[in-house]
């Protein structure tokens, strides 16, 4: 899988885990195993993560010991923490609603047969049976950043990300009505359709529409 697939899904759901969980004083982070379990992913989507912040210097790896956050602030992961902390439900839904239909109806003009396949691999990895909320929000958050990112414009992309990372923190530690997971009626699922569908008809006004509808019905849906 590579990193426009996998890896920014699974490093938004971990700088929100890094943004909302205490670690211990040596900064030092839970093994790999029970981290990719905590975020529903899969160890190698995790170490790509891992490698992505590593090489931005916010932290280390020491063979045999475990990996830290590293010694320099970690600007990008604090910087979201605290615009979260400055951010209602309200703002995070009307920003949402400003960038993510237009970037739908763009992805009807420009997405690529591969990237459209890759959305379809999403769809259907996020209706796996037994998958867990984790795990479904994992696969949620790579279809909508392969829908971003078939719309072809990197400034875009790059306010999707921050936002995406954003709207992570608020929701990580959100109560669920079904712990263990997505019921196979999810209302998600047929909004989802409905995206793709009409971004593989070349329909950029429905992809816009159908973007807009399912974002506004799943903040209904945050307590």
């Amino acid at each position: 899988m590579d990193t426009d697939r996998g890896g920014m899904p699974v490093l938004t759901l971990l700088q929100a885990y890094l943004a909302t969980t205490p670690l211990p004083a040596s900064g030092r982070l839970p093994p790999e195993r029970g981290l990719a379990e905590a975020l529903g992913v899969s160890r190698a989507e995790l170490r790509k993560a891992l490698a992505a912040l590593e090489a931005e210097g916010q932290l280390w790896r020491h063979v045999g010991k475990g990996t830290f956050l590293g010694a320099r602030p970690l600007a990008a992961i604090t910087g979201v923490a605290e615009l979260a902390r400055a951010t209602t439900a309200p703002e995070v839904l009307r920003a949402r609603l400003v960038l993510e239909p237009q970037l739908a109806g763009l992805a009807a003009r420009h997405a690529t047969p591969a990237q459209l396949a890759a959305m379809q691999d999403a769809i259907e990895a996020s209706r796996r049976p037994g998958l867990s909320w984790r795990a479904y929000e994992g696969q949620d958050a790579r279809l909508h950043r392969e829908i971003a990112a078939a719309a072809g414009n990197a400034p875009l992309l790059h306010l999707f990300d921050e936002l995406a990372a954003i709207r992570r923190v608020l929701t990580w530690d959100r109560a669920r009505t079904r712990p263990d997971g997505p019921p196979a009626d999810h209302p998600s699922f047929a909004e989802h359709d409905a995206i793709v569908g009409a971004i593989v008809s070349n329909d950029t006004e429905q992809a816009t529409s159908a973007m807009h509808d399912h974002i506004a019905a799943v903040h209904r849906l945050i307590p």
